[in-house]
């Protein structure tokens, strides 16, 4: 069975990483929702995949590390999407937690680039001991450096490691980390059948990002891929 990932809820019917989004992506029956997780400038863990706002509020300037939480929340980024969403604001990791079943998995992407986040590790895996929300969960970065900080600090948290460019054999790459990667997360872009076979043998499971037409994912799954990331409710409700 393939696990598909709503990309940032439902992102084309609802302003991405909105707690209309994940609603969204919940009520199409989603069995797992992908998000973004930054701090604000007084390290409250907010969803944003973006580390600037301009591009949900051409208005406001400046990187989400410059803004308080009350500051943020006072910040529309859902007009821009549609006037049905004016005044939707972004989700805290708190509000999401509250909203998702605890048995739909989550992929959490520690967005660490550029921007460096001092503690964001430790204060994620906290926020989950304290919704007891520690299961079904998978934590992903383009910064294996993050992934290998959550390691240290919980050993049993699934890790997803990212890749955007191509490397020369991710899968080994991965084995030599020192980390206890359960799954590669690598651009759709070059995922083809030897990628996969030669993650699956390395004993990953491999979820391509972000996978956008029936064609591209039918092809995905006779590859052997274990889901994908997906802004198509067709998609990201297949199993």
């Amino acid at each position: 069975m393939t696990i598909n990932f709503a990309h940032r809820g439902s992102l084309t019917e609802a302003p991405e990483n909105t707690i209309p989004a994940f609603q969204k992506a919940i009520d199409h029956g989603a069995k797992a929702i992908e998000l973004d997780v930054q701090l604000t400038k007084d390290n409250k863990l907010i969803i944003c995949h973006d580390h600037k706002i301009s591009r949900f509020n051409k208005d406001v300037s400046g990187l989400i590390k410059d803004f308080t939480l009350e500051e943020i929340k006072q910040i529309d980024v859902g007009s821009s999407f549609s006037d049905a969403f004016t005044g939707t604001t972004l989700a805290t990791l708190d509000e999401v937690l509250e909203l998702c079943p605890k048995d739909l998995l989550l992929n959490i992407e520690i967005k660490n680039i550029p921007v460096i986040y001092d503690d964001i590790e430790y204060l994620l895996l906290q926020c989950l001991s304290d919704h007891q929300r520690m299961e079904h969960v998978i934590i992903s970065s383009f910064d294996h450096v993050a992934l290998q900080k959550v390691q240290e600090i919980t050993p049993s948290m699934p890790l997803g490691m990212l890749f955007y460019y191509r490397i020369l054999n991710a899968w080994d790459y991965a084995k030599n980390s020192g980390l206890n990667i359960t799954s590669i997360h690598p651009n759709n872009v070059y995922t083809n059948r030897d990628f996969v076979k030669n993650c699956k043998a390395s004993g990953y499971q491999v979820y391509p990002y972000t996978v956008n037409t029936l064609e591209r994912y039918e092809e995905l799954v006779d590859y052997g891929v274990d889901g994908v990331f997906s802004n198509v409710p067709e998609i990201f409700t297949s199993v």
